[in-house]
């Protein structure tokens, strides 16, 4: 039996299955142009898109401003205290005023007194509070300071000056108190914004109060708002009881501020 050989393969044929001869090889001729086209194009793209992505980051406003990039308030604030160093705290003397601890808003009550704050006044130098600026009652006993406040009544014409005086501590504040009873009439009346003192040689009735309240000293005059003269020394009658009555819970109102102090 004879067997017959095949035909030799064509070159072709010898290739695997599925592989195709120009994949072993770089393109040629337009093949090759057309495909440098297409990557140039699409690098092109590509850095276009990545110019136009930092672009947009770096036009949005960051955060903490706004979109014209001036600093939002919150940042103004922030820049504000970083800026600027927190204000020291106050030291008692340039606290020592009025409004701090009578305040014009406030009604002041007491035991059935109703009144209010008609005036105010404070100072260093507590001989600027006395009637005779040339001699200081105070001299050598540490008055750092004073504050003065009409208190008017709104249901009785009654109004009462108090003056506040200052000192280092207690025990400065004790060492004066007999002077300061001694010369209550030596220290101004504070009377309400629009009212005058009386004319030379008339003396108002009035009642006087002088406390130890800490390291302060409360002296408190009540008067009538009219300032009627005195009556007789062997006579009371109701009137001087309303001032007594009115000096009482002023003083004790005077000295609530100062009581923990």
């Amino acid at each position: 039996m004879t067997i017959q050989r095949g035909a030799p393969a064509r070159a072709d044929d010898e290739q695997p299955t599925g592989h195709r001869a120009d994949d072993e090889h770089p393109p040629t001729g337009h093949r090759a142009v057309g495909e440098r086209r297409r990557l140039a194009l699409l690098w092109s793209v590509v850095a276009v898109l990545a110019t136009g992505g930092v672009w947009v980051v770096a036009t949005l406003p960051h955060r903490g401003e706004s979109a014209t990039g001036v600093p939002s308030g919150d940042k103004l604030q922030t820049a504000a205290a970083v800026a600027g160093h927190p204000a020291p705290p106050l030291t008692e003397s340039q606290s020592f005023v009025a409004e701090r601890y009578f305040p014009a808003q406030r009604t002041y009550e007491y035991d059935g007194y109703r009144a209010r704050r008609s005036a105010s006044r404070e100072g260093a130098d507590c001989a600027a509070v006395q009637n005779d600026k040339t001699r200081n009652v105070l001299a050598d006993l540490g008055c750092q300071g004073w504050i003065g406040v009409a208190l008017t009544r709104g249901d009785q014409p009654v109004v009462s000056s108090v003056t506040v005086l200052r000192f280092l501590d207690a025990g400065a504040a004790a060492k004066a108190l007999q002077t300061v009873r001694e010369k209550a009439a030596d220290f101004e009346f504070t009377y309400p914004d629009g009212q005058s003192a009386p004319a030379e040689g008339v003396k108002p009735m009035s009642v006087t109060r002088v406390e130890l309240v800490g390291h302060h000293i409360t002296l408190t005059v009540s008067r009538y708002v009219d300032q009627r003269a005195a009556a007789s020394p062997d006579k009371a009658d109701k009137a001087d009881e309303v001032l007594a009555l009115s000096n009482r819970s002023a003083a004790a109102v005077a000295g609530m501020p100062f009581m923990w102090m």
